[in-house]
């Protein structure tokens, strides 16, 4: 994924060498995935299919699941998400960064060296997944667009997910799929929260993509809020986020 990626534990055995373990099973698998889905690797299964060195049916399983799931993502954005990039090229990003890291994080709860009940926040290139058993939140900061050093809100998490699609992390580098043209909106980002990293980031995508109906597009998914940053700074809301908090 190319991305950088930290774990934060909480609790009683948060310094722990099992603890430590599990973090380093999560960071072990996250590699393995940038390996086979890195667009930015000459050697990933997703530059050979770009190259026409491997077909589809000749990939991976996890391969075949991810083409799959975003097929799936396809569908149910009305084709605001599409991994098929208008040179016709597959690039999954946009879907597998969530997907590896809920994957990655069975390591942190489930069977494994990690002492129980612990709480943990991954933030995988600022999309991130809360596992707060405790039920005590943590409080995501959501980037100014227009300030990368600023904080524009914050957002108290005790599960799920939070995920940011817009120009501030690589500029202006997505595209319409319906269209094939870059995007043009006077929306800087849209952070979209939920149970699921994976759906936040492509309704996110979808929903940056959408431009003025982003909010229509986050209402089309059950479970799903999402807080919208305008480029002269105006913050909106879907009508269940949380209110909006300042920063610090």
């Amino acid at each position: 994924m190319g991305l950088p990626v930290s774990v934060l534990a909480r609790g009683a055995g948060a310094d722990s060498a099992g603890a430590a373990g599990a973090v380093d099973l999560v960071f072990a698998e996250l590699h393995g995935v940038d390996e086979t889905f890195s667009p930015y690797r000459l050697d990933s299964a997703v530059s050979r299919l770009a190259r026409g060195e491997l077909n589809l049916a000749d990939c991976s399983e996890e391969v075949r699941e991810v083409a799959a799931r975003c097929e799936r993502a396809r569908t149910w954005t009305d084709g605001l998400f599409d991994a098929t990039r208008p040179d016709g090229s597959w690039d999954p990003s946009g879907l597998v960064k969530g997907w590896a890291v809920e994957r990655a994080a069975r390591h942190l709860t489930g069977p494994g060296p990690a002492p129980d009940g612990l709480d943990w926040c991954v933030n995988a290139g600022g999309d991130v997944l809360v596992l707060a058993p405790s039920g005590e939140p943590f409080v995501i900061g959501i980037q100014d667009p227009a300030d990368p050093q600023a904080v524009a809100a914050a957002v108290p998490r005790a599960g799920g997910a939070v995920a940011t699609s817009g120009t501030a992390a690589r500029g202006a580098h997505l595209y319409d799929p319906r269209t094939s043209e870059a995007v043009v909106t006077r929306w800087l980002s849209v952070t979209v929260i939920g149970g699921s990293l994976e759906t936040a980031d492509v309704l996110a995508t979808a929903a940056f993509v959408a431009g003025d109906a982003w909010a229509a597009t986050v209402a089309g998914v059950d479970g799903f809020e999402a807080l919208a940053i305008a480029s002269d700074g105006s913050l909106a809301r879907t009508r269940g986020w949380p209110l909006l908090s300042p920063p610090g």
